[in-house]
């Protein structure tokens, strides 16, 4: 663990460490059952080297070599395990959760408890950054690293905790017998904060997926006092605001939204009506997965990753079956229970801030996210695409820092009793 950043709160209960470390057997598996995967015979659209029809079968064959060949499981739990984790334990409607988070804790008296939830499939990926030899496991490992190269366990004006969502990675998945939505994450998410010593204050920041969470929590906890988003998807146009009000950068943001909702959405189509027929083909093999992923990390990002942090992301995905049990976020928007940043229950009356970054999926004006709560700050980026805290880590940890100044000093949050 890193030193001293993992010292816990005084007033955590319900916390052990956690290290990483898959058994032997299931990576000599692992790696047998990818040598015996097959690459499908070449096709026009798997040939297609702008992948408008998805991955190639040249850079699913070329990657599979490298997995057998080249890829270092161990490395990547080394890398891993230089963070401090760590599980909760979470009793919850007569259900027990374990929640796996990676986090720095700050001996600051001032600190900031902020709670960062990820996306799908954005969990785990490797540190960009040209000058850095650390790598990492989450979405938002980069911005851990950036703030231990930065500070001391005695300067560190907030606490990062970066929980693993229920039914990702080493968290325990949701309950077999019952439904379970990202309210129910939101709730035992915000016990973790609780468990922490957390409950007179935190605030919440997310993207994808974790960002309907971040609103969830601050629109239904009082302990949850602020929220930041780089994800800010709506239901429906606003009405109160005129497409001739939008200048050309955000009328680009819209139609680049528009066109991912043709090409570029069935997978959440597949996995929020089919979650159980993905999910079990899925774990059949690893080479499906990576294309299923891969996929995602090429196209959703501004730039392509490394070919050695999409085959760490699904790796981790493999090893801990992650993919069947990350698929219920998506049916909320297949159901009549279906709600979006614009519900009119999830509007935020906290301070809340909002990064906007063009290459995400569904940008949206600063304009309509404001319609969604009480938009205190807000900045927009002129390059990053849907993994932004891992694409553009020094941004957003800029972002997230002003971000926390804008709520202390400038609208007078008090986060500690």
């Amino acid at each position: 663990m890193s030193s001293g950043f993992d010292t816990l709160p005084t007033d955590a209960k319900d916390i052990q460490p956690f290290v990483v470390a898959i058994p032997e057997e299931d990576l000599q598996e692992f790696k047998q059952l990818i040598t015996l995967s097959k690459v499908a015979q070449s096709t026009f659209e798997n040939t297609q080297e702008d992948r408008r029809y998805g991955v190639t079968a040249k850079w699913l064959a070329d990657a599979k070599e490298h997995w057998v060949n080249t890829f270092n499981w161990r490395e990547c739990e080394r890398n891993i395990n230089s963070f401090p984790n760590f599980k909760a334990s979470i009793a919850d409607n007569g259900e027990g959760y374990s929640v796996h988070f990676a986090a720095l804790f700050s001996k600051n008296p001032d600190a900031v408890p902020v709670v960062s939830v990820h996306g799908w499939p954005g969990q785990h990926l490797r540190n960009p950054l040209n000058n850095t030899e650390d790598r990492s496991f989450l979405e938002f490992l980069p911005i851990l690293s950036l703030a231990r190269e930065q500070y001391t366990p005695d300067t560190l004006p907030y606490h990062l905790i970066i929980p693993s969502m229920p039914g990702h990675t080493f968290s325990s998945g949701p309950p077999v017998n019952q439904n379970f939505d990202i309210g129910d994450t939101a709730r035992i998410l915000h016990q973790v904060m609780v468990n922490l010593g957390f409950e007179s204050g935190y605030v919440a920041t997310g993207g994808d997926v974790g960002s309907g969470i971040a609103r969830f929590l601050a629109a239904k906890y009082d302990a949850c006092k602020a929220m930041h988003l780089n994800y800010c998807a709506l239901m429906k146009s606003p009405e109160s605001v005129p497409m001739e009000s939008l200048d050309d950068f955000e009328k680009r943001c819209l139609e680049r939204g528009t066109q991912f909702q043709m090409t570029g959405s069935a997978y959440a189509m597949e996995q929020g009506t089919r979650p159980s027929t993905i999910g079990l083909v899925l774990t059949t093999n690893p080479l499906a997965l990576l294309a299923w992923i891969g996929e995602k990390f090429l196209t959703w990002s501004d730039e392509d990753p490394s070919l050695d942090s999409i085959l760490e992301s699904v790796s981790l995905w493999w090893f801990t079956e992650t993919m069947p049990r990350s698929c219920y976020p998506y049916r909320r928007f297949f159901e009549d229970t279906a709600r979006g940043h614009d519900s009119p229950d999830l509007h935020v009356k906290k301070p809340f801030g909002y990064s906007l970054f063009p290459k995400e999926l569904r940008p949206v004006p600063k304009s309509w996210a404001a319609t969604t709560g009480d938009l205190s700050w807000f900045r927009q980026h002129e390059s990053g695409g849907h993994f932004a805290a891992f694409e553009k880590p020094a941004e957003m940890k800029q972002d997230l820092e002003d971000f926390l100044r804008h709520v202390t000093e400038e609208k007078g949050i008090v986060f500690s009793d």
